[in-house]
C-alpha cells in the first residue's frame, strides 16, 4: 500500500532531479564544468560556515578552503598523535581515524607513546604509523599508545626536549587527545614554539635551516574524558561508554534494592563535574542525586527524612559532591543519615575505575572517528595565524572551536562553584547540562498541584517496539501530572484508542504497541475521544506513528472530535526520521 503523502514526496523528488539535470546540461553546453564545480565547492563551504556560525562561533579564521585533490593535501607534512591524561573509551578510534586520514592525504603520521612523556623522551616513543598498525583497535578500550601524567612537560626544559624531538623528525602538526589540562599544555607548547627553537639553535642542537623548516607548530585537540567536563562540546570521547557501564550496574543493583527494600548509594566519577551522576540519575530514575555544580539546599538532611514511609531505592553521588559551604558530601555520610535516621537497610557501592573499562559504545566509536577526520583537516588547513583549535560536537556536527576560549569557560565553572555561584556554574556547563538538571528536578519528585486542570491527555505507543519508549511514557505522564492533567495510558496503540473499553486505563507504562493505522477505525477513535473526554494525544513511535498522526490530522475534516492537539515523539531503532 502507499501511505498518504508518499506520492507527493516522490513527485517533488523527481522535479528536483529534473531541475538539477537541466542546470547541469546548460552549464556543460556553455563549457562551464569548472565553474559548476567551483560553485558547488563554494556552496559546500558556505553551508559549513553557516552551520558553525549557528553553533555560536565564527569559522572564518578556523578553516581554509581545501585543495581540489584531498589525497595530496598532506604531502610533505608530518603529523604526530598522542593521548594524554586519564584514558577514555574511544581514544583508540580517534587515533585510528587520525592515522588513516593523515595517510590518505599523503602526510606522514607518527605515534607518540605514553603521552607527553613520550614526546619529551623521544627515541622509540615516537614511531611512524602505518595503515595496518591501527587495524583491530577500533573496538578496544583505553588507549593502545599509552597515556601518562608528565611532570617533565610542565617545565620549559621538558618542552625544549619535546621540541627538539619533533624538529628532528620534521613534525610540525600535533594532534592531542586528552582533557583540558592536556590541551592547555599543548597550547602553551605552541605559544612558546619559536622561543624553544631559538634556544635549540643557540645551544647548537638544531641548525638554522631546521628551525626555519619548522617555524610554526599547528595544534588541534580532541577531548577524551569520561566526565564530559569540557565546555564547548556537547559530548566528550568516552562519556557515553562510561554511562553505559554505570547504567548496567545501577539496573542490576535496582532489582535487589526493590526486592529487599534496601537503599543503595552509588558513587560515580566526577571530581569536578557531575555530568555522569546527573545523567545516570535521570536515566535510571534515581530518588536523589548529589553533584558539585548544584549542591542541595541547606537542611537537605531533614528533607531526606521526609521520605519515611516510602521506598528509597537509589541515591547517586558524584565523587566531588559538596554542600552549600563547599564541604564534601560522602557516601558514608549519606549512609549514616539514611540508616540511622530512617531505619533503612543501606548499602554503598563505589564504582571506581570500572567506569573507564570495557569496549567503547557505538556512539563513542563514531564520535571519535568523525572528530579524528576533522582534526586532520584542521591541521592541514591551518596557517601560522590560525589559533589552536579543539574539535567539538555541536548538535550532530563536528566543529572547530578556539581552544583557549573553551578552556577558559571550563575554568570559569570551577571559579563559579568556588564562589558559591551554583546557578551560574550550571549555565556555564551548557544548555545540555542545564536541561538535564531541570528535567531531573521535574521528574524525580512529582508533587501534583491541589487544583486539577480538567484536561485529559492520552499517551500511546505505535509501531515496532524500541528501547526508550517506556522512558518517554514515564516522562510524559509525570510532567502531565505535575501540571494537574489527567493522564490516560492507551494500550495496544491505535487499536486501544479505537476500542477504549478494553484498552484505555489511567496511569501505567509498558503499554504494548501495534502497527495498525487509525484509518481502519477512525470513527471508533473519534467516539473514544468523545467518551473519555480526551483533549490531547501523544503518539510515541516510528514511521507508523508519523503516518498515523498524519491520518488523524487529515480526518479532521470529517471528524471534528479529532481537532485536538496531537504530538508525535519519534521512537525507532532504525533512525528513519530525517528531521532528527
Amino acid at each position: 500500500m502507499c501511505y498518504p503523502g508518499v506520492l507527493s514526496v516522490l513527485w517533488l523528488l523527481c522535479v528536483t532531479l529534473l531541475v538539477c539535470l537541466l542546470f547541469w546540461l546548460r552549464k556543460k553546453g556553455q563549457g562551464g564544468d569548472d565553474l559548476l564545480a567551483s560553485e558547488c565547492d563554494s556552496e559546500t563551504s558556505s553551508s559549513s560556515d553557516q552551520a558553525r556560525d549557528a553553533a555560536g562561533f565564527s569559522s572564518r579564521t578556523m578553516a581554509q578552503q581545501a585543495p581540489t585533490d584531498p589525497t595530496k593535501m598532506g604531502e610533505g607534512r608530518a603529523i604526530a598523535v598522542l593521548t594524554s591524561g586519564g584514558d577514555a573509551q574511544g581514544m583508540n578510534a580517534a587515533v585510528r581515524a587520525t592515522v588513516r586520514v593523515g595517510i590518505y592525504t599523503g602526510a606522514k603520521v607518527f605515534f607518540v607513546h605514553e603521552g607527553y612523556q613520550g614526546l619529551v623522551d623521544g627515541g622509540d616513543h615516537i614511531r611512524p604509523a602505518t595503515w595496518e598498525s591501527v587495524s583491530m583497535m577500533l573496538q578496544l578500550g583505553g588507549t593502545v599508545i599509552g597515556s601518562a601524567r608528565c611532570q617533565d612537560f610542565r617545565t620549559k626544559e621538558g618542552r625544549t626536549k619535546a621540541a627538539f624531538n619533533l624538529v628532528k623528525l620534521g613534525i610540525t602538526n600535533l594532534c592531542v587527545i586528552g582533557g583540558d589540562g592536556s590541551l592547555t599544555g599543548a597550547n602553551q607548547f605552541r605559544t612558546e614554539w619559536r622561543e624553544l627553537l631559538a634556544d635549540l639553535v643557540k645551544a647548537g642542537k638544531i641548525t638554522a635551516n631546521e628551525a626555519k623548516g619548522s617555524s610554526h607548530l599547528n595544534i588541534v585537540g580532541m577531548v577524551g574524558s569520561i566526565d564530559n567536563d569540557f565546555c564547548g562540546t556537547d559530548m566528550t570521547i568516552g562519556t557515553d561508554s562510561a554511562l553505559h557501564r554505570i547504567i548496567e550496574i545501577v539496573d542490576a543493583i535496582t532489582t535487589t534494592a526493590q526486592s529487599h527494600q534496601r537503599t543503595f548509594i552509588l558513587e560515580v566519577m566526577g571530581r569536578h563535574c557531575g555530568y555522569l551522576a546527573l545523567v545516570t540519575a535521570l536515566a535510571c530514575g534515581a530518588d536523589w542525586v548529589f553533584i558539585p555544580e548544584m549542591p542541595p539546599e541547606d537542611g537537605w538532611e531533614e528533607h531526606l527524612k521526609d521520605v519515611r514511609g516510602s521506598r528509597l531505592n537509589i541515591i547517586i553521588v558524584a565523587e566531588g559532591a559538596i554542600n552549600r559551604n563547599g564541604k564534601p558530601i560522602t557516601c558514608d555520610q549519606i549512609k549514616e543519615l539514611v540508616s540511622k535516621k530512617l531505619g533503612f537497610d543501606t548499602r554503598t557501592t563505589i564504582l571506581g575505575h570500572v567506569q573507564r573499562g570495557g569496549t567503547p559504545s557505538a556512539f563513542d566509536r563514531i564520535l571519535a572517528s568523525r572528530m579524528g577526520v576533522e582534526a586532520v583537516m584542521a591541521l592541514l588547513e591551518a596557517t601560522p595565524e590560525t589559533p589552536a583549535c579543539v574539535v567539538s560536537l555541536s548538535g550532530n556536527m563536528a566543529v572547530r572551536l578556539p581552544l583557549m576560549e573553551c578552556v577558559q569557560v571550563t575554568k570559569d565553572v570551577t571559579t563559579a562553584m568556588a564562589e558559591g555561584r551554583f546557578e551560574d556554574a550550571v549555565k556555564l556547563r551548557g544548555k545540555s547540562f542545564e536541561n538535564n538538571w531541570n528535567t531531573y528536578q521535574m521528574l524525580a519528585h512529582v508533587h501534583p498541584p491541589d487544583t486539577k486542570s480538567n484536561i485529559n491527555i492520552a499517551v500511546l505507543n505505535v509501531g515496532a517496539p524500541c528501547a526508550g519508549m517506556n522512558a518517554a511514557v514515564r516522562s510524559a505522564v509525570r510532567v502531565g501530572l505535575l501540571q494537574g492533567h489527567e493522564m490516560l495510558a492507551v494500550h495496544e496503540g491505535f487499536d486501544g484508542l479505537a476500542h477504549g473499553m478494553d484498552g484505555l486505563e489511567k496511569g501505567g507504562s509498558m503499554l504494548g504497541t501495534k502497527r495498525s493505522l487509525p484509518h481502519e477505525f477512525m470513527e471508533e477513535i473519534s467516539l473514544s475521544i468523545t467518551k473519555f473526554n480526551i483533549h490531547a494525544v501523544i503518539i510515541i513511535g516510528g514511521f507508523e506513528a508519523f503516518v498515523g498522526g498524519l491520518e488523524m490530522v487529515q480526518a479532521r475534516e470529517k471528524y471534528e472530535e479529532l481537532c485536538i492537539p496531537l504530538v508525535v515523539i519519534p521512537a525507532t531503532c532504525l533512525q528513519q526520521c530525517s528531521w532528527i
